[in-house]
């Protein structure tokens, strides 16, 4: 999939859409996919009047990490739980009786049983495959996707090595001296070929819901994590660009954020940072190279990036490995509007949503407006009493994306239920939606108004606040290592009356899609 060009995207367009991911839609197989769940959320997004689908990322997770779809193992993957049986049995890679599912969880994904039912069926449609097919559609694919042969040798070694993180692989293979590396993909082939099918699947069917979307007048939100995982194909086969101890692969300073309200002693990521500040220019070179490739593998599959933690291309909290806390880091200066003017000439105009939350300098303002990409205002974090928060509704400029909340947040009911708010907060949001009454029952609705009526250019709602859920709905709590990710909801709660009530005020705020045709024939 090459850069695709989008007439579809205007982010100075009044519009709206919902931010949820693919594995959260109803589906009998235990998570949701790119099959037939996927088409009917795309009709949904049509039908209301929207414009615009926001996902998070989609490569493959690690249970090591929480399944979160931010430490993902690849940066350019796709993850094969998202792929679809129902397309497989319609094209014929697997038998009815292959795809009947075993009794999976309705409202939340149970990774381990889903992991492992997935790759039972996919290694079916791989046998039927090899036995139907010549090489020659992996051997485009991979002409197409260079990196999916790293990625598919880096899969395979680590099943050989049980998991292991590369650093304590063997010395030859984690340097990868090519003698070794050439038995490596001898030895494994078999599994190597198993992982590259793995990933054609993947873009295949993913082109088709990018097309559907495009014949739906739907445009595409993607998510760009910064950094990449330590125990990534990245940094294993670009250990240069990384700030790694070129002797053991481990990273020598990490990724995080420094104390501040919400952490005393800061948030310790532990991603390896980039050597944005190497005067070698092979250095640069084949980061800057390495970044074009990944932005325009994204920008293949999706019309608009959120990219995550946007000010770190400004400036960057440098941790030293060793410390267990983020308390003794370091600003570090990032590459600054150079990088994206550079990737700009490159690529063409970028479609870019900053993530511009939490303690942001004049200098990270600067870079973004310069850039004119529009940042995020969270409504949930505008209710503390100060006029002058710029969260706030009436403190909003158009250039901006406004979110009742993200995946990262409490659900619109579950803050207004939540012990930790406070009554002035609460009495303060039913003030601001011109309500008397304090019910939490009703609040989403609240928060969906004051978001569809704000200046904001683009209005986002996660499914869950559409759908006025609880905390219990949520998808992710920072700070946490279990019970994230895993939120699902049913077919059953997307009705006529949500369709026509989601509707009624995207066109009373003008924010309605006009350019919704008809479900294509």
């Amino acid at each position: 999939m090459k850069k695709k060009k989008s007439p579809t995207a205007d982010l100075k367009k009044r519009s709206s859409g919902i931010l949820v991911h693919l594995s959260s839609l109803p589906c009998p197989h235990g998570i949701g996919d790119m099959g037939e769940s996927s088409f009917r959320f795309i009709d949904f997004l049509a039908e209301s009047g929207q414009k615009y689908w926001q996902i998070l990322p989609v490569g493959p997770t690690n249970p090591i990490f929480g399944n979160s779809p931010y430490m993902s193992p690849s940066a350019f993957a796709g993850s094969p739980l998202l792929i679809s049986p129902e397309t497989l049995l319609r094209e014929g890679l697997l038998r009815k009786q292959d795809v009947d599912p075993p009794v999976f969880p309705e409202y939340q994904v149970n990774y381990g049983l889903v992991t492992r039912w997935k790759n039972n069926i996919l290694k079916l449609a791989w046998h039927m495959f090899k036995s139907s097919n010549d090489e020659t559609a992996l051997n485009n694919f991979c002409i197409q996707q260079p990196w999916v042969k790293d990625h598919a040798l880096f899969q395979a070694l680590r099943n050989k090595y049980a998991q292991k993180p590369w650093y304590q692989w063997q010395r030859d293979i984690r340097f990868r001296m090519p003698v070794t590396m050439a038995a490596a993909c001898q030895e494994l082939s078999d599994e190597i070929n198993f992982e590259i099918f793995q990933q054609y699947l993947f873009f295949r069917q993913w082109q088709q819901l990018l097309d559907y979307a495009n014949k739906r007048s739907i445009s595409l939100i993607g998510d760009l994590p910064i950094y990449v995982a330590l125990d990534s194909v990245d940094v294993w086969a670009n250990r240069e660009i990384f700030d790694l101890d070129q002797s053991s692969g481990k990273a020598n300073n990490i990724a995080g954020v420094p104390p501040d309200y919400f952490s005393k002693t800061g948030q310790r990521w532990g991603n390896p940072i980039y050597r944005w500040g190497s005067r070698k220019k092979s250095v640069q070179s084949k980061l800057y190279n390495w970044w074009q490739q990944r932005l325009e593998n994204s920008f293949s599959m999706v019309d608009i990036l959120r990219i995550d933690h946007f000010r770190g291309f400004e400036s960057y909290w440098a941790i030293p490995a060793k410390e267990k806390t983020a308390v003794k880091g370091t600003w570090k200066k990032g590459p600054g509007i150079n990088f994206f003017k550079e990737m700009e000439k490159r690529l063409g105009k970028l479609n870019i949503i900053a993530e511009d939350l939490g303690e942001i300098t004049p200098e990270v303002e600067k870079l973004r407006s310069d850039l004119g990409y529009p940042g995020m205002k969270i409504l949930l974090f505008s209710f503390d009493g100060n006029p002058n928060n710029n969260y706030l509704p009436y403190n909003m400029k158009k250039n901006c994306v406004v979110y009742t909340g993200t995946h990262d947040n409490d659900t619109a009911v579950g803050w207004h239920l939540s012990p930790e708010v406070n009554p002035e907060s609460r009495h303060q949001a039913k003030q601001t939606a011109n309500r008397k009454n304090n019910d939490a029952s009703d609040f989403h609705q609240d928060m969906i108004y004051l978001a569809h009526s704000s200046v904001a250019n683009i209005s986002i709602l996660p499914m869950q606040d559409v759908l006025g859920f609880g905390n219990d709905c949520r998808m992710n709590t920072p700070g946490t290592t279990s019970g994230n990710w895993q939120w699902r909801f049913s077919d059953r709660f997307i009705t006529d009356e949500l369709t026509a009530s989601l509707k009624k005020t995207t066109t009373l705020f003008g924010r309605l899609n006009k350019k919704n045709p008809e479900i294509p024939k």
